[in-house]
């Protein structure tokens, strides 16, 4: 099911950068006043408007469902991990910090002696 729509994505969104490349943009009216690309056109001068349109909101509605589709599928898979089932190395663990410092040994200063004052 999951390659069948896979495949149907594939084929609409070719399907919808053609029509959309088939489109002429909204200047070449224009440039079909002074005698260039009206007769030059795949459809005639107005019959392509309607009907690319609504091949192209045909095709960009399928293009949605269908990511729809797969975002669902792709999201639905298992819970498969890469690490193996069962008990594994031990994990070894630090003590846990004593909750006061010990005192230092006797001879060595707690802190560093202040400078001598002058």
């Amino acid at each position: 099911m999951q390659t069948l729509i896979i495949i149907l994505h594939v084929i609409v969104s070719v399907a919808l950068i053609l029509v959309i490349l088939l489109q002429t943009g909204k200047g070449s009216d224009i440039g079909a006043v002074f005698g260039g690309g009206s007769s030059q056109t795949l459809f005639g001068s107005t019959g392509p408007t309607s009907f690319l349109s609504k091949m192209t909101a045909g095709a960009a509605i399928i293009f949605m469902l269908t990511s729809l589709f797969l975002a669902y599928f792709s999201g639905r898979g298992g819970s498969g991990s890469i690490m193996k089932s069962g008990a594994g190395a031990p994990v070894q663990t630090m003590p846990a910090p004593p909750a006061t410092m010990p005192a230092p040994p006797a001879g060595i200063p707690a802190m560093p002696a202040a400078p001598p004052a002058k």
